[in-house]
């Protein structure tokens, strides 16, 4: 990290807009306790480059993040900078008018980035962006490469052989997958890992589009194939909570893990020995498109009443370099929108192409904007599907008629 760190303190100059002459403290909020000692050494290369800036760092507890901000924010002494969510989350933020909004010309960075990342970042009601989107995940499913190697397994390219995967991992006596469903957002997770390939773009696109919702027979199918492979999940796994589905996998009595690429650097820091590999759950052919699903995680913002807008401004433009986001990516291991940036570590290269065939985490990027979000929806009816109380069909009519009660397309 210390030669990343020595980088980003020799290249930030190129690019760095002139010093304040007086003195300014800022301050800025996260929810990532855990990365703490990557931000302050980035803090501490562009405090190196703009002498007279000075950034305090703070981190708080994940789940209680979002409502010590918007109450410090309410309050008017909230921090001048801010790691903030995405969409919905984000839009009840930026939509108080509590962020600064900021442009191109502000953020060069910006302009070199994925237009969904930016678009995630983007009031809808004004279409200004806000923030700097810092991170896209992706839905897949994340294997044990050394229980693979030792059934003789390989990645499967149809349905068919994931399930033959699955039950020969456990006629070995393991567990296939380490997933639980008592952890509520874990049921949306699972549905994005495994049910893209099998769903298909095309739905995706015709339900942003409003020409279809969610009991489009390829939805359903999707629905059903999670509710099929969910015989290949521990014994109890309706009652198995997120911690105890991780521990499962780290601790190699599970192969695979349906879930998000923010679980692999979790998953190596509980078990160093771990051998990851990561794979597209298929469609029904080889021939079909193995799809992902992603989303992008949040953004840098700014306080709309800081004292200082122009360091604040300085410090939101840094973020967007390709000097911050080798240290981001490689350090804390994330897929940038940052052009430029070259990823060190193998599995996160190969997240990367996989993320050239993607679909949206749709119920966050398009369905969590009012209530009932499709989230709680779509959590709630996977959760009694794969408990035995309801049918694909049942949850995806569930959903449909809860995102119906205030989005238009759905009530014809």
């Amino acid at each position: 990290m210390k030669n990343s760190i020595k980088t980003v303190i020799l290249s930030v100059a190129a690019t760095a807009i002139a010093a304040p002459v007086m003195a300014q403290d800022l301050t800025f909020w996260s929810w990532r306790q855990e990365d703490r000692a990557v931000y302050e050494d980035l803090i501490a290369a562009f405090e190196a480059e703009n002498p007279g800036i000075n950034i305090e760092f703070e981190a708080f507890e994940a789940s209680s993040y979002a409502t010590i901000l918007s109450t410090a924010l309410a309050g008017e002494s909230g921090p001048d900078l801010m790691m903030v969510r995405a969409y919905g989350a984000f839009e009840a933020v930026a939509g108080a008018d509590y962020l600064m909004p900021i442009t191109q010309d502000d953020v060069p960075g910006l302009s070199g980035m994925n237009a969904n990342a930016v678009a995630a970042q983007t009031l809808r009601a004004d279409e200004q962006i806000y923030g700097v989107p810092f991170a896209s995940q992706t839905m897949l499913v994340i294997y044990n490469r050394g229980i693979y190697d030792q059934l003789g397994l390989e990645e499967p390219e149809t349905w068919d052989e994931l399930m033959a995967n699955a039950q020969a991992i456990e006629d070995a006596g393991m567990f296939a997958f380490a997933n639980g469903t008592a952890t509520a957002w874990q049921n949306e997770t699972i549905v994005s890992a495994l049910a893209s390939s099998t769903i298909g773009s095309e739905f995706f696109a015709d339900v942003v589009a409003g020409t279809t919702d969610f009991t489009d027979p390829r939805f359903v199918a999707g629905l059903e194939r999670v509710q099929e492979i969910s015989a290949h999940f521990p014994d109890g796994f309706t009652g198995l909570d997120y911690p105890s589905s991780q521990q499962l996998f780290v601790s190699e009595l599970a192969a695979m893990f349906a879930g998000g690429s923010f679980e692999i650097a979790n998953f190596r820091n509980q078990n160093p020995d771990l051998d990851l590999g990561v794979f597209p759950a298929p469609g029904t052919s080889a021939d079909d498109p193995a799809l992902v699903g992603v989303f992008f995680d949040g953004g840098y913002a700014a306080n709309a009443t800081t004292e200082h807008p122009e360091a604040a401004r300085q410090f939101l433009a840094f973020t967007a370099t390709a000097d911050f986001g080798q240290v981001f990516a490689n350090e804390l291991g994330n897929i940038t929108p940052i052009a430029g940036v070259t990823l060190n570590d193998p599995i996160f290269n190969e997240v990367a192409q996989l993320n050239q065939s993607s679909v949206p985490y749709i119920m966050l990027t398009n369905f969590r904007y009012e209530e009932p979000s499709g989230s709680v929806l779509l959590q709630a009816e996977v959760q009694k599907m794969l408990a035995g109380e309801t049918t694909p069909e049942g949850a995806a009519q569930a959903v449909t008629d809860g995102i119906a009660t205030y989005y238009a397309p759905f009530q014809d």
